[in-house]
This record gives structure tokens, sequence and C-alpha cells, in this order.
């Protein structure tokens, strides 16, 4: 019996088909390299955003302290002496430095790994202040950082590394979404009735005024960064993106949502301390920007239950530690000291009302109220009680 052998049409044809899924692989995959190391470059350019940033800080905030020294007047009497200082100017580079990578940031990452990110930034300015300017970081700052870190790290592991928009033409139908669209309506006009109705009547007595009218514009102004970044990313590729009405558009929007984020930033820092202001800012600000981002560029629906969770508890886990640094960060408070604010009682505590004591049981309560009239009829009791080591 003899054998069938291929003609030699159907082997032109099996090659060909070979051929075209082997170029197909080979295009996937090189589109997933070319995805990771975009993701990569993105990180690494918002990670490096905030160290400059976050070092900023210190070199602005020891340059004033040298002028100080020195006699001149300050900068919050109106003095304008620092411009002759040259780390405070050193501290302005580096400003801008982390600014334009935070801006760079976006054109290579999704904007639910960038933003958060800027938590960093305090993290580097609590750090360095401890060792620079000799301010104590206590136990809850301590923690704080801690969390910072492990928070940022979650996120990195479980953010979506797949890039949604690659041109302006596909930002463009982005924006055209009648999801976004209604977003952007309802941010609009609800930041309208804040700034007209609202804040004339509450924006002094309430932090939240002000702080939602940052938050919410704040997710427009993320969005046109995003849009810009990749029109400038395009540019240098050689398109000729200059000509697009979008990109001018969004440079546009881009100035007036951040003038009114300025603005009213400003606003809340005046009236309201910082210690309070900062924290909650970056929670809604955060907040608001991954809603938009997920809207806008569904950068989610690539992401496995798995993936979201995890990136949702390690934004959780960074606004906790934010919390630590800001709202315990005037409480001298170490390891050393536990076991002492375990004994003082509340007339011996330094900031508040209450101590770190344990819940006494029905059982030790009735020894002390039976204790207390032999014990209580001197003066001396409780104030040698403190007293004792």
């Amino acid at each position: 019996m003899g054998v069938l052998l291929p003609s030699r049409n159907n082997v032109w044809n099996i090659t060909a088909h070979w051929l075209r899924n082997n170029s197909k692989r080979r295009k996937a995959i090189f589109l997933m390299e070319v995805n990771r190391l975009d993701f990569y470059i993105g990180l690494s350019l918002a990670v490096s955003s905030s160290v400059f940033i976050g070092g900023s800080f210190i070199l602005k905030k020891k340059g004033l302290l040298r002028l100080a020294s020195k006699g001149s007047m300050r900068a919050g009497q109106g003095g304008y002496a620092y411009l002759k200082e040259w780390l405070w100017w050193a501290g302005l580079i580096s400003m801008g430095a982390g600014e334009a990578a935070n801006f760079a940031a976006y054109a290579f990452a999704p904007a639910t790994l960038v933003t958060p990110l800027g938590a960093l930034s305090v993290l580097v300015s609590a750090v360095l202040s401890s060792y620079f300017l000799n301010e104590r970081l206590n136990v809850h700052g301590k923690i704080g950082c801690l969390l910072c870190v492990l928070g940022s790290t979650v996120m990195v592991i479980h953010a979506p590394q797949e890039e949604e928009v690659a041109s302006l033409a596909s930002m463009a139908e982005k924006l055209r979404d009648p999801g976004f669209i209604v977003f952007a309506v309802c941010v609009v006009g609800s930041s309208l009735v804040l700034i007209f109705a609202v804040a004339p009547r509450f924006g002094q007595k309430n932090v939240l005024v002000y702080i939602l009218i940052c938050s919410v514009i704040g997710s427009l102004s993320v969005s046109c960064v995003k849009g810009l970044g990749i029109g400038i990313k395009e540019l240098f590729a050689g398109t000729a993106v200059l000509k697009e009405p979008l990109f001018w558009s969004l440079v546009i929007c881009l100035v007036i949502c951040v003038s009114v984020q300025i603005s009213y930033l400003n606003k809340a820092l005046d009236i309201f301390n910082t210690s309070i202001v900062t924290p909650i800012y970056y929670v809604f600000f955060t907040t608001s920007v991954m809603a938009c981002s997920a809207i806008l560029f569904k950068e989610w629906l690539s992401m496995t239950t798995d993936e979201v969770l995890g990136t949702i508890s390690g934004f959780l886990t960074i606004i906790f530690g934010i919390f630590l640094l800001h709202a315990f960060k005037d409480i001298t408070f170490s390891w050393d000291s536990l076991p002492l604010y375990l004994r003082k009682g509340p007339q011996g505590f330094p900031w508040g009302h209450q101590p770190y004591v344990a819940v006494p049981s029905h059982d030790s309560q009735a020894e002390d109220e039976i204790k207390l009239p032999r014990e209580g009829g001197s003066k001396m009791g409780w104030g040698a009680h403190q007293r004792a080591p």
C-alpha cells in the first residue's frame, strides 16, 4: 500500500500558517516585554519622584533654619532672604525634578500605581527629618513608616501591568466613553456646588469642604497629566501631536484644575492644622484618582479578584500608616517609656485624658474601692504613686 504524501500546496499552506502563528506569538511576547518595561520605568520614576520631593522639604527647611540662625527676616514675616540661600534653591530644584519624574511616570505606569506611591514622599521626609533636622520620630511614626513601605510594596505587586491607553487617539476614545462623561459631569457639578454654595458657609468650620474640592478636581487633573504624558511620549516618537486639538485641550484643562487645587489647598492649610489636612487630603485625593482611573482607563478590568483585593488592602495600609505618622507626631512616646505610661494615671498622662492602661476587672475595681478610703485620706497618695520609679 502506498504512502500518501502531502501536496506542494498543502506544504506551503502549513508552512505559511506556522509562520503566521509564530509571528503573532513573537509579536505578543514583544508587546508583553514592552508593557513590562514601561511598568518598571513608571515605577522607578514614581519612587524617584517621592525621594526628590521628600528630600526637597528637608533642604528647604535646612536653608530656612540657617537663615533664622543668622538673624535674617523669616519667610513667614514677609522676608525674601531665602532667595540668596543655596540650600533653599537646591530644595526647589529637587522638588522640580520630583514633579517632572511624577509627570513622566503617568506616561508609563497606571495611575492606580503612581498616585498612591506619592505617600512615599511623606515617608522620606519623616525619615530624613529625624536625621538632618533632629526631629524625633516616635514609635507611632516608625510604625507608620513601616506600614507605608508595606502597603506600597503590596500595591506594586498587585498593580495592573497592562497599559490600556498608548496614544492620543485611544485617549480620545476613552474620553468619549459615556461612563467617563457622567463621572466628569458629576465632578464638575459637585465642585461648583461646593465652591459657590457650601464653601462660603462651612469652609471655615469644616476641613472636609476645601479638601473635597481639591480631591475631586484632582482626579481630573491626573487624567489630564496622563493624557499629556502619553502625548509627549508620542511626540518624542515622531508623531505630530502638537497639531492635535486634544493635546491643547488637556493643557488648558490641567491649568484650570491645578489652579483650583492650589487655591483651595492653601486655604485648607491656612485655616486647619497640617497634621489634619495632609492625611485627609491624601485619602480623598488618591481615592478620587483611583475611581477616575477605573472609569476612564479601565485598568481594573485586567486584574483578578486577588489583585484587586491586594491593591485595596495595600492602599488601606498606606492610609493607616499616614494617619499614624501625622496624628501622633507631636506625642513623646517610645518603647522605653511604655512601662511608665502603663503605670501613670490620667493626671500624669502628657497628651490627653486617658493613659494606655488595661481595662480593670470587677475584682480589681472592688479592691480599689475598699482601699481608697484608707489610702485616699492624704493628698500624697496618688501623687506619690505617680513619682514612684
